[in-house]
């Protein structure tokens, strides 16, 4: 159980830190790449960011369920639900507003979906920011109990 609930604190606080840069640097930055270089600065940055994110955010996803149906004595039941249900936030609004916009940003750059990606991501930022607070708890909690 602790090696679950370490990965799980270990992928949520990548994909937090990773979502913070995200939303502040690397998204608003996209109107500066140029329009003639855009399309292509595009599908890598698809391509690559996907290499990244996938595997971390696979592990979350499997760790938070191993929480779930494995429950660690001292963290409070709710707390575990709360962050399936963030979870299942993020991926949605992964499938249904960001990469909807990403594709359509392939064709080059667009003022309109950039700036829908940029405020539409402020759903994962922060359900991922409260998912880190919740890890943060669990193992608080978990630790707490065992010393």
């Amino acid at each position: 159980m602790t090696l679950i609930l370490l990965l799980n604190m270990a992928a949520t606080w990548a994909m937090f830190g990773l979502i913070w840069f995200v939303q502040l640097v690397h998204y608003p930055l996209f109107g500066q790449v140029g329009d003639g270089a855009f399309a292509g600065y595009q599908v890598e940055h698809m391509r690559r960011a996907t290499w990244v994110v996938a595997p971390i955010m696979v592990v979350e996803g499997i760790t938070a369920l191993g929480l779930v149906l494995r429950h660690p004595i001292g963290i409070y039941t709710p707390t575990l639900w709360l962050g399936i249900l963030l979870l299942v936030l993020i991926w949605v609004s992964t499938a249904l507003l960001q990469v909807p916009r990403h594709q359509s940003l392939l064709d080059g750059f667009d003022r309109t979906a950039h700036s829908a990606l940029v405020r539409s991501n402020w759903i994962r930022t922060i359900a991922w920011t409260i998912r880190s607070a919740l890890a943060l708890y669990w193992t608080a909690a978990v630790s707490c109990l065992y010393g």
